[in-house]
């Protein structure tokens, strides 16, 4: 599968002064495989691969994908942050109560996206952004807080 990039994780990498090692690739290619994915999940595929790769190097490797500027993530409530490549343009919505997470397409915010570039100069960075809320289930039951 392809790299997220244009050049490739090999060009990024020598470009910053970092060599490519196959625990570099496997991480990325999983994070493209899986679409999104904690860094358990990432890590458990990366696992499945390669049994001799620890949990600390998938973490260490997406703090240096994401400065990289390969990777992003995002926080869903409390849980585990979710890895994404960083041309995955989705939303999520994420329910308060029950924490179900829902995909929503990345254009549906453009228009504030352009307001507040337009009114304010503030370039909204879509990456990190979950809209909370009740799910239709939580939202239809009575008990919800």
């Amino acid at each position: 599968m392809p790299t997220p990039t244009p050049g490739g994780l090999p060009e990024t990498l020598r470009a910053r002064g970092y060599r490519l090692t196959p625990q570099r690739q496997m991480v990325l290619d999983a994070v493209v495989e899986l679409g999104q994915g904690t860094p358990e999940e990432i890590g458990d595929r990366v696992h499945g691969i390669s049994p001799g790769v620890n949990i600390t190097t998938v973490y260490r490797t997406l703090e240096l994908l994401e400065q990289l500027g390969l990777v992003r993530h995002r926080h869903f409530g409390h849980g585990a942050p979710m890895y994404h490549a960083s041309d995955y343009d989705t939303l999520h919505s994420v329910c308060h109560r029950c924490g179900e997470v829902a995909v929503i397409p990345g254009e549906l915010l453009q228009p504030v996206a352009q307001w507040l570039v337009e009114e304010h100069g503030f370039a909204l960075d879509t990456g990190h952004i979950a809209l909370a809320g009740l799910c239709a289930t939580c939202a239809g039951d009575p008990s919800a807080e």
